[in-house]
């Protein structure tokens, strides 16, 4: 099992403050099933002030992280990968190989708590003509998701990747948040889930007891699709998603079909 989006990289950003804590955390992961880890640094932030991001000191880090967990026979391996909080330079950032995961084709981004950002979906678009799919990373902590869960409807339509973090529907970021990650999950609206984990207290690693739940609560064909996914993102490849007919199809393929609709309504304006 591959758990993607967490803070697990010691004193990088406000994730584990420390080896020790890192290693805490890994064990758990580890006792969960979990292999395989993507770390994904918060990039551009304003926490990140003073930082170091620099792709090579990023992965010199995730290097020694990784010699200290074969050193404590904790069989999983860490991936680079970042969450990029929202400026309309993804296009221009997006030649930084720290900002990109799956071999260049996605980008996990974060907005803003209180407000989507203007013009994002332009940005967004810029992005999926140089082939890169945007990752949204956990809508159900946004406050215009919590009001209105049928904005994700367009945003799938547009090909965004839409990702939860399993500690929201484990009830650890309060009943709001719970809520409308139980209303993205009934309408099979999630395409990945991650822990998101921060610390080895309460945000720990906490994707393996999501997915036994799971498991006795959804069709066991959706929650392989959203394990096979995180495999599927790694290697660059499209993800599977349940469309609102009920199909499965790829967002490869939703975006075409957005692209397709678009390039029309040109000719026809034109």
């Amino acid at each position: 099992m591959i758990d993607f989006h967490n803070h697990v990289l010691p004193g990088a950003d406000d994730g584990a403050k420390d080896m020790a804590m890192a290693i805490n955390m890994l064990k758990t992961a580890s006792s969960q099933g979990i292999t395989d880890v993507v770390n994904t640094i918060h990039f551009q932030h304003p926490k990140m002030e003073g930082k170091n991001v620099d792709y090579l000191y990023i992965q010199s880090e995730i290097n020694k992280l990784q010699e200290e967990i074969d050193k404590e026979s904790i069989a999983i391996q860490i991936h680079m990968g970042a969450e990029v909080f929202y400026l309309p330079n993804l296009v221009e950032i997006s030649e930084n190989p720290l900002t990109m995961i799956g071999n260049g084709k996605y980008m996990l981004i974060e907005f803003p708590t209180h407000i989507l950002p203007p013009g994002f979906e332009d940005e967004f678009y810029r992005l999926q003509l140089k082939g890169i799919t945007p990752i949204i990373a956990h809508p159900e902590r946004y406050r215009a998701i919590q009001n209105d869960c049928t904005i994700i409807d367009s945003w799938i339509e547009r090909g965004y990747v839409i990702q939860v973090d399993a500690g929201s529907l484990l009830g650890q970021f309060g009943k709001v948040c719970l809520q409308t990650a139980e209303s993205l999950l009934q309408s099979s609206s999630i395409h990945l889930i991650g822990s998101d984990a921060h610390n080895d207290s309460k945000r720990n690693f906490c994707l393996g007891n999501l997915i036994e739940r799971l498991k006795t609560e959804q069709s066991l064909d959706y929650v392989k699709i959203l394990k096979n996914n995180t495999k599927l993102l790694l290697d660059g490849e499209a993800l599977k998603i349940i469309a609102f007919d009920g199909n499965t199809i790829n967002n490869k393929n939703l975006f075409q079909k957005f692209s397709s609709l678009i390039f029309s309504k040109m000719r026809i304006n034109n």
